[in-house]
């Protein structure tokens, strides 16, 4: 089943973000080359492609897992909850409809 995981990141944390960032693609790179990831990508913190120094508000992942509780496992251990990017992450079930 699809899982759309999202996570909320704390303020004034775009340092810790970059500094994790490699560790947290390369989680995202394995589950694409598995065939289990639909989309991801970061939220920015303000209405700009690129947000500069006002960095993120969060982050989407949308993959597929066998459990809720396997999606939930898999987020809790993301680089960015270990670096304390994110104060927040929801894990709930996705149902792709369109395109």
């Amino acid at each position: 089943m699809w899982y759309a995981i999202e996570g909320h990141d704390g303020p004034d944390v775009l340092a810790q973000r970059l500094q994790a960032r490699p560790q947290h693609l390369s989680r995202l790179t394995a589950l694409r080359d598995e065939g289990r990831l639909l989309l991801a990508g970061p939220c920015p913190a303000i209405d700009a492609e690129d947000p500069g120094p006002a960095g993120f508000s969060g982050s989407i992942v949308i993959a597929e897992f066998p459990s809720l509780a396997a999606a939930r496992e898999w987020a809790d251990a993301d680089p960015y909850v270990a670096a304390g990017v994110y104060h927040r992450v929801d894990v709930r079930p996705f149902k792709p409809v369109l395109p």
